[in-house]
This record gives structure tokens, sequence and C-alpha cells, in this order.
């Protein structure tokens, strides 16, 4: 196959060089990873070879240039592979992890490479560099030491071992999951039981029954173990229906089980970690991340949990008098939605009117973006994109064209449930390329005709999102190693959380939230109500997701001796030594279906969603105190942290930024966690 005839082995004349769709089929995608591969390699080998001393640019630099068209093959088809899969993408990837896992190691294993860096970072304070290409020789350093450079033979051996059945491990359980879910949906044949739910709802299951070629209607499951529905179904029996088919997925003893995988994850993580040196997967992951340490990350979820529980335990007492009987797990959502009512008289239901898709994304995500960081957004209807649902805009600053951001909402059988952010292409000024990112949903698809109407957990969503796509969007960096969300992991959720507070701001609200049909905004009384039940129900929210942070920890927290056999009793001793073990709150994630920690780089990092909340809770609280919505606000925002990537230490930017130390006092009083 030539370059003329694989779109992936030249760069796309399309704008900001996204990749052609309408090019790409299933059968470009091997052939351009092993030219990919290939050139790569060559181009290596000729740094490796190159008999001159070690420079700054003809080592580092041209380590930065060697991955071009692998880096244009794999933004795709690994966005493929999550968003639209098929069985022929499927076994591509199936067969590629390995061979993936392998060509990285032998570049970073490859003691010639390794010498050259070596050199270059022990010199670095007199080569003369700006401050960010002397940091990318520290983190080129750093990486390689952390792959196994130092390593002797066999034990670099048994490292390549490792990470190649681990990479085949993790994109099985990939694959088994979403097969599992799909699987897993429930159906409903009597429309009666359906009562409760709203009727764009109930049309969402019609229109899922019928895609899978059924009569009736089809409760689909999102990723976490509660699922929205159980907040509104008045049938108790299909609750606990619901409910169980979410908390069994992966252990039913299936095709698509994953327990095996997670015995064989976690044990071989452990091995690799002693190999570098390690006790265990946590402390190797933790070490690169801004928490520094285990017990950093350990004190600080030990130290929430006692307050988290002591308020789910409160609030369960409190549901258990409105239910009348003891609550089950099915039983919360929906009784706390009518505490909700009668406390705040306040129904989830009655707002979904007033928050119609393209309403939150125009009036509401973009209009924000405009008002703080001086965007403009055209959305292109001339761009291909891999499926229908995807629709692209053009975005712009004060400066002029900026990049391309993509939106993939819909839910469908080829998704991966749960949400997030990649880029297509990622902004370099080394390589002359400016950012394409894609934000990808879940969101159920109405009937034909009929408007998409959105929970307000949904409407969070795509504000945090967002936030990771502007993170993307602003990178104003030389190098592609720390273009966007190039980041440490327990720091990236930083700013998508941040982003999170316009979604409330009363400006912000008040322009994107109209009712559908009449163009009415909500009742003031409405929104009132909506502000002040936010915050009921936080001792669940806090627990289930501690629980689910802390059973990644204990996971990940094994040794390479230590040995597990079943991964229930497992789950549940980590759980009750962790102090979070509520029958009526589960985790937020079991351990078969937790897609983070074992198919979607989060493993021993789940931590980081609350570790970064410190941040974003101390960052509102500086918004707010500054004046809240104003240009000036987002302008430094961009400046001292969205722009920067990882071109600069992550920390070192939040003090640039807020002129100290994250404080956690907004966090506890966020969660209701305050102490006296």
């Amino acid at each position: 196959m030539t370059s003329a005839d694989n779109p992936f082995l030249t760069p796309s004349e399309l704008p900001y060089q996204l990749p052609d769709f309408s090019r790409i089929t299933d059968e470009h995608y091997r052939p351009a990873f092993e030219q990919g591969m290939a050139e790569q390699r060559a181009e290596v080998e000729a740094i490796a070879t190159d008999p001159q001393p070690a420079t700054f640019e003809n080592t580092i630099v041209e380590l930065e240039r060697s991955e071009r068209t692998l880096q244009r093959v794999s933004a795709v088809f690994f966005s493929r592979a999550s968003a639209h899969t098929n069985p022929a993408i499927e076994r591509i990837q199936g067969e590629i992890a390995p061979e993936l896992a392998a060509h990285r190691d032998a570049i970073a294993l490859d003691p010639r490479i390794f010498a050259r860096i070596r050199d270059l970072y022990s010199r670095r304070d007199e080569l003369g560099l700006d401050p960010e290409s002397c940091r990318l020789i520290e983190r080129y350093h750093t990486d390689a030491v952390r792959a196994g450079a130092e390593l002797g033979e066999a034990d670099q051996q048994r490292l390549r071992e490792l990470n190649a059945e681990l990479s085949t491990l993790s994109t099985a359980f990939g694959t088994r999951l979403l097969a599992e879910t799909n699987d897993s949906a429930v159906p409903v044949d009597d429309p009666a039981r359906l009562d409760g739910l709203s009727p764009d709802a109930i049309s969402a299951a019609a229109s899922a029954a019928t895609a899978r070629g059924r009569d009736g209607y089809l409760i689909s499951l999102v990723l976490p173990t509660g699922q929205p529905a159980l907040a509104s179904l008045t049938d108790r029996g299909l609750r606990e229906e619901l409910f169980t088919a979410s908390v069994r997925r992966g252990a039913r003893g299936n095709d698509h089980d994953t327990t095996e995988l997670v015995l064989r994850m976690t044990a071989l993580r452990a091995e690799r970690a002693r190999l570098l040196g390690y006790p265990d997967h946590a402390s190797y992951v933790i070490a690169d991340n801004t928490a520094g340490s285990v017990e950093a990350v350990t004190d600080m979820l030990a130290g929430l949990a006692p307050a988290a529980v002591e308020n789910a335990e409160a609030e369960a007492a409190e549901l258990e008098g409105t239910a009348g009987h003891e609550i089950a797990p099915w039983d919360w959502s929906f009784y706390a939605e009518r505490v909700r009512r009668e406390r705040f008289d306040l129904d989830a239901a009655e707002l979904r009117p007033y928050l119609e898709l393209e309403g939150v994304l125009n009036d509401g995500v973009f209009h924000a973006a405009g008002l703080l960081y001086g965007l403009r957004f055209a959305e292109r209807h001339d761009l291909p994109m891999y499926h229908p649902d995807v629709r692209v805009w053009e975005v712009f600053d004060g400066d002029g064209p900026l990049g391309l951001f993509g939106a993939d909402l819909y839910a469908r059988e080829s998704k991966r449930g749960g949400a997030w952010m990649n880029a297509l292409v990622s902004q370099s000024g080394l390589l002359g390329t400016r950012p394409v990112v894609m934000n990808t949903l879940n969101i159920s698809r109405p009937a034909d005709g009929e408007p998409t109407l959105l929970t307000f957990d949904e409407v969070r969503t795509l504000f945090h999102e967002f936030g990771h796509a502007l993170h993307g969007l602003f990178s104003d960096v030389a190098y592609p190693t720390f273009s966007g969300t190039s980041v440490p992991r327990d720091f990236v959720e930083y700013p998508s959380q941040v982003n999170e507070m316009w979604s409330l701001w009363p400006e912000i609200l008040a322009n994107y939230a109209r009712h559908h049909e009449t163009g009415e905004p909500p009742p003031p009384d409405l929104v009132e109500r909506l502000l002040a039940g936010r915050k009921y129900g936080e001792g669940f929210a806090t627990t289930e997701y501690l629980a689910a942070a802390l059973l990644d920890q204990a996971w990940h927290s094994l040794g390479a001796d230590d040995s597990v056999d079943d991964v229930q009793e497992f789950e549940a001793e980590a759980l009750a030594k962790a102090g979070v073990a509520l029958p009526a709150v589960p985790p937020r994630y079991r351990s078969t279906y937790f897609n983070h920690v074992f198919a979607g780089g989060y493993s021993a990092g789940y931590y980081s969603y609350i570790w970064s909340e410190v941040l974003d809770a101390d960052t509102v609280e500086w918004f707010t105190s500054n004046g809240g919505l104003r240009r000036e606000n987002g302008d430094t925002f961009r400046r001292e942290l969205l722009s920067k990537g990882g071109s600069v230490d992550a920390m070192e930017a939040y003090r640039a930024f807020r002129g100290r130390d994250p404080e956690i006092a907004p966090l506890l009083a966020r969660r209701g966690l305050s102490r006296p």
C-alpha cells in the first residue's frame, strides 16, 4: 500500500490536519501501524548510531519528531476503538496492543538511546536551554528510568513480557466490558412497569429496543453502578432487576466475564512494580504524580471516609423513615429523590424540559467559554467524521483560528460507556500542529423528531468534559510530549472540574435553561430549589466515590508475593477494612466493571478526582472572590494553567496562578465534611 493509498501515511490536507475520515477504512489501520513503527524504528536507529555527541537537537528533538505517522494512526484508531468499534477494530486492537507495547519497550530500553539521554540529563544545566527544553530532558530521563532503562538484561526481558501481556489484558477487559454492558441491558415488556420514568426516558427505552430489533423497551446501562432510572422507577422489583444487572457485570461466568482479568492484571502490575524497585503498583504510579506517595493518598482518603460514612448513615436513616422499611441499594436513589422533592420541592424531572441539548451546548457551554475566554464557535458541516452523530466546530479566539472541537454525544452499542476527551491532533510548536480535540458522551438518544432533554448530571458532564477540551485547545507548548492534558494523572481532572462551576453560575444558567417548547426560563423558585437541593446527598456521593477509590488502592497495594483467588471476597474485605462497607451504598464501580483502572489508564489513580477537587474547590473560591465570570479571570487561568500542559511542574503552575498552595477547607465545605 502506497502513501497515496493510505491516508495515514502523509499529513491530512484537511483544516488543522483533521484525519480524512472520508478516506479511512478498517483496512488502512494495520498497514499504517506497521509503517509507523518501521519509520520510528529507523529514525530511532539513526539517533542511536549518530557518531556526533548527543545534543538536545540531535537526540531529544529528533525523538519528539520520530512518532508522526504512528501518532496519526494511533489517535484515530484508539478513538474509534472507544467510540465506534466493530469486530474488525476489536481484532486489530487485540493484535496491535502487544506489538505497540513491544515497540515502545524497544525504544525505552535501548541502551544507546538511554546513554544519550543520561548524558544530556547530567549536563542539562550547562546547555543553555530554555526552561521547557530543559524540562523535556528531565522528562525523558524520568520516563526512561521508570520504563526500566537501568535494569539488567534479564529483568528487561521479563519487563517486556509483562508489558505485552498487560496491554493484551487491558484491551480484553475493555472489549468484554462493552459486550457485557450491552448484554446486560434490562428488557421490559409491560409499559406499566416503567411508571415514574419521564416520557422522553420511556421514548429512549423504546428506541433502544428498536435498535436491538426487539419489541417493548430496553433500559440500557451506564458505566457506574448507579443507574439513572433507579431514581424514578416506582416498580421496586424492576429497580432491583436493574441494580442487579448493573453490579453483576463482568462476574456472571459467561464469555464476557472479567474476574480472571482483574486477578491476572493486578498480579502482573505488582510484579512489574517490584522489578522497577517499588513495593507495589500504587507506589510506582503515585511517585510520578503530584501526590508523591501512597501515604499522602491514603491519609487523604482515610481522613475523608469517616465523615462521609457518618453523613451517609444519617441519610440512610432519613430515607428509611420515608420508605418505612430498610433501604436496599436499589431503593436509595428512589427515596432520595422523594426526600429531595419533599424538602426542596424539587423533582429532577421538573427541570428536564428546560435542559435541551442544543441550548445547553450553545447557550451554556459555548457561551461561558465566550465570556470567560473570548472564544467563538462556528459549526463546520463540510468536515468528514467517523460517525454521522459527530459534530465539529471551528474555534476562534481574539487572535484568530485556534483549533477544532468535535462532539460525539449519543450512546450506541459500538461505544464504551462513560464520558471522555481525547485529541485527534495535539498542539505542538515544534511540529506546527494546532489542536483537534473531541468530547465523547453517552446521552440516551430520543425518538426521531423529539428533543434531547438532559438531566442536570448530564449538563454538568458536558461542562466537565469541555473543561478537558479547553485544556487541549489552549495548549501553547513547543513539544508534543507536553501538549494539552499531558499532565500528572492526579492533576488532569482539575481544569475540567473547575469548568463545572459555570453550569450553575446564575448568568450562564439563565442563558441556557429555557423550555424547549416555549423558550421560557424556569420559574425562579425552581432554580433556587435546584441550588438548595444540590448539596443534599453528599454523604452517599462521597462514600460511593471513596469506596471505589479505596478499592482501586487496595488492588494496587498488593505486593508481588501477595495472592488473591476470589475477586468478590477481596473486594468485600477491602471495603470493610477501609470502613466504607455500607450495604446500601455500593462503590461507584465494582472491580469487574471498573473500566477506569483496568482499561482506562487510571490504575492506582482513581483517587485523582477528589485530589484534583481540592484544587478545583480552592479555584472556585478564587473565581468567586475575584468577580467570577470576568474575562480577566479567564485570561489569567488560561495563561498560568491551561496553556502550560506538562511544560511546567503542575503544582508550580498552580502556585503561580493561586499565589499559594491549595487549601482543603473549600472542598470540605462543598461536600459537607467540614470539621468543627
